[in-house]
């Protein structure tokens, strides 16, 4: 059951259970556990927030150029590995991720909680309109819904239009993709509406991948697109695996799936742990992921942390409050204003009438100035760049031009979107 309570003394005893393992052969976390100064009698989750170091993606990366191919953060032997995932990586390239069957089936155990969150029935078809390419993405959802009995239509490979015509023909009631995907492939489905592509009614789609499942204006124009298919935001990371899920009782927030990681939320400053209702750095500990942990892993993404109590709960599940927020490295200063894509991408979705849009971050003068593109309906109103422009001035006190360009002159994307250009 997703609504489980998960104590502090049930991941404590899961995280001792690691370290144990981890003492035995893992040559990345054996001398950082010993610098720690922690065992398997470790005291409490406070004291190894206190004391483990940090680990952070550049850790991965040099122990990666040290002991290629695979890294030495590997806890059993490589003959007992039998999964490869890689991480869209960092300019030094992509970053692979392996997994025994043991932990892959960990991480499938996480999807059965988004989908019970989802209320996904075994009796559901779910269509995932994913690449399948090397990142670990939906490739574990997919293997979770075969798992549980669900009927699971690959869509990789094909054109949107062709994805379409699959969904119909095979009455797929349930849609998987980024949330950009879900924008875009709704846009192909409205365009086609009365022929043999739009014979069918979706009824749920669960968005992952990056920020914009839980932005109210991004889910509400999925939804109109899509004639009123419920949306259900989900996180993770190749690196540590399916994070979160949305309970069905507490929208526009991320439930952290505790009997699997130990998360924490910091000051990017002090390091020390924010409260509720405070922003700060989401750092994930994996608790059965145990063939490559991560331990204290800084991920980068800016969350609010705040809990949650479902009804008939003993346990408040930790939550992250309107789900990842953006990227702690993505924020702008433009003319010391704090500036996050995710706080652009909800002002411009709250227009319908804009189909489109990408931001322009430029430096002149050694300060930085934005400029915002945009592609209308076109029956939008002729003072659309202005409105749009109006309330980004209110929202952030700054003059940030907005242009209209040409129907179909700014790029369209299947998975994660890039609609913040920096020159």
């Amino acid at each position: 059951m997703t609504d489980r309570p998960v104590t502090e003394a049930a991941q404590l005893e899961k995280l001792r259970t690691l370290i144990k393992l981890l003492q035995r052969g893992n040559c990345f976390y054996q001398p950082r556990i010993e610098k720690a100064g922690i065992g398997p009698e470790l005291e409490s989750l406070e004291v190894f927030a206190r004391d483990m170091a940090f680990t952070t993606k550049m850790d991965l990366v040099w122990d990666h150029e040290e002991f290629p191919p695979y890294g030495s953060n590997l806890t059993f032997s490589i003959d007992q590995y039998s999964r490869f995932c890689q991480s869209s990586g960092t300019t030094r390239g992509p970053l692979p991720s392996l997994d025994t069957a043991e932990s892959w089936s960990a991480m499938l155990d996480c999807w059965d909680q988004v989908y019970d969150a989802a209320k996904v029935g075994k009796d559901k078809v779910v269509f995932f309109a994913f690449s399948f390419g090397p990142f670990l993405g939906f490739w574990t959802a997919f293997e979770s819904a075969t798992r549980r009995g669900n009927l699971a239509i690959p869509g990789g490979g094909l054109s949107s239009k062709a994805r379409l015509q699959a969904m119909a023909a095979q009455d797929a009631n349930v849609l998987c993709c980024t949330p950009t995907y879900a924008l875009r492939l709704g846009e192909v489905y409205a365009a086609h509406d009365g022929d043999e592509v739009a014979a069918y009614r979706l009824k749920k789609i669960i968005v992952a991948g990056e920020p914009g499942g839980s932005l109210p204006e991004v889910r509400d124009r999925i939804s109109e697109l899509w004639r009123g298919a419920e949306v259900f935001d989900h996180h993770g990371m190749t690196e540590v695996g399916p994070v979160t899920y949305e309970h069905p009782d507490k929208p526009l927030s991320l439930c952290v799936i505790e009997d699997s990681y130990f998360v924490e939320v910091i000051d990017r400053e002090t390091h020390r742990e924010v409260g509720p209702g405070e922003k700060g750095e989401l750092v994930i500990t994996t608790l059965t992921r145990t063939a490559c942990p991560l331990l204290r892993y800084r991920t980068g993404d800016l969350v609010e942390k705040t809990f949650f109590q479902p009804e008939g709960v003993d346990e408040p599940v930790f939550c992250l409050e309107g789900g990842v927020l953006g990227r702690v490295d993505d924020m702008a200063v433009i003319r010391g204003v704090n500036v996050y894509p995710t706080a652009v991408e909800k002002i411009i979705r709250g227009f319908p009438e804009v189909l489109e849009f990408q931001v322009i971050q430029t430096t002149r003068q050694s300060m930085a100035e934005l400029e915002v593109t945009i592609e209308a309906d076109p029956a939008a109103p002729p003072n659309l760049a202005d409105r749009v422009a109006g309330e980004l001035a209110d929202a952030f006190t700054l003059r940030i031009p907005v242009r209209l360009v040409e129907p179909d002159s700014l790029p369209r994307f299947e998975f994660k979107s890039k609609r913040w250009i920096k020159q």
